[in-house]
């Protein structure tokens, strides 16, 4: 049977360095948190978007275009080269690197296990392969980390009143899963009702816009924007809304990971592209929970707060009716404008 517990011990082990073995995969040390003396290893494991970053996507043996890729170099990995190979931001320090040959992967499942638990621990999805010396590895499966997903070990925690800003009136609901750690939070304001479709809106969480007043991006204006317009909708219309705050850093990449493509777009790079050249996916925000958090409130129906159309398809595909979507567009400023034209260009927003 699965076992949760062994995924979140492995999200730990990587956090710290320590070495994971999927099930009938290789063990794996991670390339960046990763401090073994002396290690070395001929082969590493690098996510496909990074593989294209090194020019090395034609040279893969897997037909599915999000498959990892396992290179082997001339010589041997220590850690170092593997830091290298993984950290866009040392692309400009160590501009040479390679050759590199891509070989075929014995266990395509465990490898993009891998991949996503490197996600889920906020490291670089890069990895030394079968390193020497080995430290004993923390064992986990593809059906542990299905299982770790599972919406349906999410449950409503508590709930309090919780006057805000925006509405005096509102309350708080947080949810929580067993073994994960991050406890996503709803707020509810006006009084809920079964025969009217209330204003949803679905924000992840952003600690430079939401907390620090980041001008990077627009997500603390559309935060209170989204509270003021159900605030209103309650005051005005006798309706009610939910805003779900996420607990998803970055879409999904989380808070370090998002500072680096930060830093990447501080050298040119868009959000997409600098996502890519961390390996990183464009979209990684787990929408089945959000679906299962308006569940957990009865909310079989709504009206979306939302640009993206893929938001949309996302809660839809999960069993929940969208009726409306409500544009929530927000005037740019100088530092968002590129940031407001990605969305629209590359990712499908209607701005």
């Amino acid at each position: 049977m699965p076992n949760t517990r062994r995924v979140a011990l492995a999200i730990d082990a990587l956090r710290h360095g320590w070495p994971i073995r999927v099930e009938k995969g290789p063990l794996l040390l991670p390339a960046e948190t990763g401090f073994a003396p002396g290690v070395r290893a001929a082969r590493m494991l690098i996510s496909a978007a990074r593989a294209a970053t090194l020019k090395l996507a034609n040279q893969r043996e897997a037909a599915v275009p999000e498959s990892p890729v396992l290179i082997r170099g001339a010589e041997p990995f220590d850690l170092d080269l593997a830091r290298a190979v993984a950290d866009p931001a040392l692309d400009l320090l160590r501009p040479f690197k390679g050759p590199f040959a891509a070989e075929p992967i014995g266990a395509p499942d465990a490898a993009r296990a891998a991949m996503e638990l490197a996600r889920l621990a906020g490291v670089l999805p890069a990895f030394l392969v079968d390193p020497e010396p080995a430290g004993e590895p923390q064992v986990v499966s593809p059906a542990d980390l299905a299982a770790w997903k599972d919406p349906l070990r999410l449950i409503v925690a508590t709930r309090a009143r919780l006057p805000i800003a925006a509405s005096e009136d509102a309350e708080i609901v947080a949810f929580r899963s067993a073994d994960d750690m991050r406890e996503h939070v709803a707020i509810v304001i006006g009084r809920q009702t079964g025969d009217r479709a209330p204003l949803v809106r679905l924000h992840s969480e952003c600690l430079t816009g939401d907390v620090l007043g980041s001008l990077k991006c627009d997500c603390g204006p559309q935060l209170d924007a989204a509270l003021a317009a159900m605030a209103e909708e309650a005051r005005e219309n006798g309706g009610w809304g939910v805003l779900l705050y996420l607990r998803q850093e970055g879409r999904g990449i989380g808070l370090i990971n998002k500072l680096r493509a930060y830093r990447l777009q501080d050298q040119g790079f868009d959000t997409v592209d600098a996502n890519n050249r961390l390996g990183l996916p464009t979209e990684a925000r787990d929408f089945p929970v959000a679906a299962r958090m308006l569940g957990l409130l009865g909310v079989r129906w709504l009206r979306l707060m939302t640009n993206n159309p893929e938001k949309v398809a996302a809660l839809e595909a999960e069993g929940v009716t969208v009726i409306e979507r409500v544009p929530h567009q927000l005037p740019p400023n100088p530092h968002n404008v590129r940031y407001l034209e990605t969305k629209r260009d590359r990712a499908g927003h209607l701005l």
